[in-house]
């Protein structure tokens, strides 16, 4: 069988440039409107793109006055984006920090029922302190308890998913049963961070469980990836470190006892396409001079947990001292990782980094014909640094639209991607299989009182 790419849509504000807004490519709706999330879902579903992804954040930015980056919330969201839709997987981000783990896996399995089997679910631990001063004013957590949380949190909810067995609803109207209660569990999770009854309060979903993505590219963050993750959505800033990160996580995922290919790899791609390469690059020059380099800063500081870089000039040529040190950060620490890596390899100015950042926050960012950015998909598909991509158009819809009519023909035209839909959930696009039911040790042998065969 002939292994094809997987292209998620990324759906960002306006577009993944933080000047989107102000393009004339953008959508006009206001980012509070359903319509504009099931347009780009639509076009990217016409473009048979196995799934969407949205993101969330958990605080207003300080830099909201001239960044428009608020959004509805997205497991909400995803709600809607079902009854819009009928083939393309949906994934929500959420967050295991700020959500009770009932309440995640009564959300995800709803929207799961809901959309025949095409959840799947974003699994983000959150450091933002403006989120912390949403959820209690404790203070952010660390980065080592935020993983230690989230561990005990995917033993929550996985035993929540499997709590019902897939043959526990009988509905039969003749005899009055409507459910084997020898196939209903409760959970009795009593942890350091949860304590959980059980057993969830509705049947177990077409794909049993959300497929489960990832983003995480920290030492923790890989591990944390290897042992659950089904798909992993990474930034990375050039082709040979995108392939030392595929090869070192396939590595962690066999350690972890699973099969490498049950879990996929799609690097960030945010490409500006021209008919032209140079009516490419002239549409990013046009991007880039509509940023504000000062809200690029403020975000640059969010990145490091609030490190204070104004007293940078932006023409100054950097270097990693300037940064603190990543495994100090208690933020997204993989992302800081990333960047600084670039500082090291390009020594570019501060002007130059914001201006690259402002493009996708760290991912990749090109800009060429759609020939140039087939050739550069197919380049790093068939050299091992990647199963695919999450495309995260600069501007959107306009840059997803050509996408699709440009860049997708010819993708198929040489063998790498479907030609149509070929299977009705998000784990048959994305060739994942449905996992089995498994009761965890620790809870009850059945519920009593009900109907059982």
């Amino acid at each position: 069988m002939t292994k094809h790419l997987h292209l998620n849509l990324f759906i960002h504000g306006r577009g993944h440039h933080e000047a989107s807004w102000r393009h004339p490519g953008a959508s006009t709706l206001p980012l509070t409107d359903i319509r504009y999330y099931a347009e780009c879902a639509r076009i990217a579903e016409a473009g048979l793109f196995d799934s969407i992804f949205l993101a969330d954040s958990l605080g207003v930015g300080d830099d909201v006055a001239s960044a428009p980056r608020t959004w509805l919330e997205p497991v909400t969201t995803l709600a809607a984006l079902a009854g819009a839709t009928n083939r393309i997987g949906l994934i929500a981000t959420c967050s295991t920090t700020y959500t009770e783990p009932f309440n995640l896996a009564r959300q995800f399995a709803s929207i799961d029922h809901m959309s025949n089997g095409r959840v799947g679910w974003n699994i983000v631990t959150t450091w933002l302190a403006t989120a912390s001063g949403n959820y209690g004013g404790a203070g952010p957590l660390s980065h080592a308890e935020r993983y230690e949380r989230a561990e005990e949190y995917m033993r929550v909810v996985s035993g929540l998913w499997d709590s019902w067995s897939d043959d526990a609803i009988l509905d039969d109207r003749a005899t009055g049963a409507y459910a084997r209660t020898d196939g209903i569990r409760a959970l009795n999770h009593a942890g350091r961070f949860y304590q959980v009854t059980g057993p969830l309060n509705l049947p177990r979903s077409p794909q049993g469980r959300p497929v489960f993505v990832q983003a995480g590219s920290s030492e923790t963050g890989r591990r944390f990836a290897a042992r659950y993750a089904e798909a992993v959505f990474t930034a990375q800033m050039e082709k040979a470190t995108a392939k030392d990160f595929y090869a070192d996580l396939k590595r962690l995922v066999v350690e972890e006892g699973r099969k490498p290919e049950h879990v996929l790899i799609l690097p960030g791609l945010s490409p500006v396409i021209g008919g032209t390469e140079a009516e490419a690059q002239r549409i990013a020059r046009e991007l880039n001079d509509l940023s504000d380099p000062e809200v690029g800063r403020k975000r640059l500081s969010g990145r490091f947990g609030g490190h204070d870089f104004s007293h940078l000039p932006l023409d100054k040529t950097l270097s990693p001292e300037d940064f603190p040190d990543p495994g100090t950060v208690e933020a997204a620490r993989s992302r800081t990782e990333v960047i600084i890596g670039l500082v090291r390899r390009e020594k570019p100015t501060l002007r130059q980094l914001l201006g690259y950042l402002a493009g996708a926050r760290g991912h990749f960012v090109t800009a060429g014909s759609p020939e140039q950015i087939a050739d550069l998909i197919e380049d790093w598909f068939r050299d091992g640094a990647a199963d695919g991509f999450n495309v995260m158009p600069p501007v959107l819809p306009s840059m997803l639209e050509v996408f699709v009519a440009e860049v997708v023909p010819l993708l198929q035209r040489r063998g790498l991607f479907r030609t149509e839909y070929d299977g009705d959930t998000l784990r048959a696009l994305y060739g994942l299989p449905r996992p089995d039911v498994r009761f965890h040790a620790g809870a009850n042998e059945a519920l009593q009182g009900g109907a059982s065969t």
